[in-house]
Formats: C-alpha cells, structure tokens, sequence
C-alpha cells in the first residue's frame, strides 16, 4: 500500500485528494505549507509526493529543490494553476518527474500516479510463474504446462496489470483505464467478458478461479 504526501494549502483541493487516495486504497497524509513539506519529505517511507507549486512560507519550485539536494529521490508529481511551459520546464529541471495543471481530471491524475510508482518499483524478472503458467510480459509469451497460449492485446494488458497489483482489490473502473485508457467508454460486462477468457486461457475453471478472484461489490484481485 503506497503511502503518498500531499502537499496543498488549498483544504478543500487537499481533502478531495485525500479521499480519492483512501479510496484508491493508498495512505495519504496532507501537510498544507513549503517548510513542513520538506521536512515530512525527508521522512523515508514515501512512496510518492504530489506537491502544489503555490505554498505558503516556501514555494514548491523551493521544497523541490530542497528535497532533491537533500538526495530525497522519492517520485515528485507537481500540482499548479499556473500553463506557463517555462516554469513547467523549471519544475523537470529541479527535479520533478511529472506536472499536472489544475483543474485536472481525477482519472488522469490517477493514472499518472500508477505510472510513477510503477517506474519507481524495482526491476522485475520478465518471466512471472503461477500456477501452472509463466509468462514472459517483454516478449508477450504465455506458456500453461509448457504449451504456448495466443493472448490477444487486450488480454496480455490486462494479465500485466494483475500480475504487477498482485493481491491489490482492483475496480473495473481501474481496469478499463489501466487496459483500454482514459475517454474510451467500455462497460463493465465488457471488462468481466474479457476477465472469464483471461481466467480459461491461464486454466482456470471461471466458476471457481484460483488466480483471479472476484471480490464482491468491488472487483477482481490477483492471487499469485
């Protein structure tokens, strides 16, 4: 479970923050000026920052640079008001791995977020096995019992998005963004249609899955 630290003065922006983040089922604190954020931010522990750039008492643009001397290489995601590509280019330089402009959209906010984690996370082996199966997601190779398995793109996205959340509640709302992107309207039938295939092609009997699990009201888990 990812522990995030937002860094916004405005309280009605951080406290919509921090509910989605709860809800996303990661653990959030908020700390609402520049000096508090560098010193919460060089805690060890964090996964991710998101950090708005106007801050009472010290700036975001400063808490960055701050951080980044201080040798703090946790994942920043910069928050502003502000579309100037000058001070966004400032942001990168500093030390920021991704900006976001306000008013931004919750699932692309979202979405960026998992992006960063990923790429924070250690190198994996490409070759995963569970059950009877290893996959091989660089060379998008599924083998059951030593046999090859054809997956289409769908199925190879969503089998990688299991395999990477193991044991993580996932909506169907994630999994469409995850799997088939933001602003593509796919329902939820099409999701748990393409989940039954995934769960044959890895032999599992659909009635009574091993891997992955349905979880009642919320969605689909990946046990390994």
């Amino acid at each position: 479970m990812a522990r995030i630290l937002i860094v916004e003065d405005d309280r009605d922006i951080a406290l919509g923050l921090e509910l989605d983040l709860r809800d996303e089922g990661y653990q959030p604190e908020v700390v609402s000026d520049g000096v508090e954020a560098v010193r919460r931010g060089k805690e060890p522990g964090w996964d991710l920052i998101l950090l708005d750039v106007m801050l009472p008492q010290k700036d975001g643009f400063d808490v960055c640079r701050d951080l980044r001397r201080a040798k703090v290489r946790t994942p920043i995601l910069m928050l502003t008001a502000k579309v100037q590509e000058a001070e966004k280019i400032l942001g990168l330089d500093l030390g920021a791995d991704d900006y976001v402009t306000k008013p931004f959209s919750p699932r692309e906010l979202r979405a960026r977020i998992r992006a960063l984690l990923r790429r924070a996370l250690p190198e994996e082996p490409p070759a995963r096995r569970f059950g009877q199966c290893e996959v091989d997601l660089d060379r998008a190779v599924l083998q059951r019992a030593g046999e090859v398995v054809d997956l289409t793109a769908i199925e190879l996205k969503m089998l990688r998005l299991f395999l990477e959340s193991a044991g993580r509640v996932l909506s169907r709302e994630q999994v469409i963004e995850a799997v088939w992107g933001m602003g593509v309207h796919v329902t939820d039938r099409v999701v748990d249609t393409h989940v039954v295939k995934l769960r044959r092609k890895i032999g599992e009997d659909p009635a009574e899955p091993r891997h992955i699990v349905s979880v009642r009201g919320l969605g689909y888990r990946f046990d390994a």
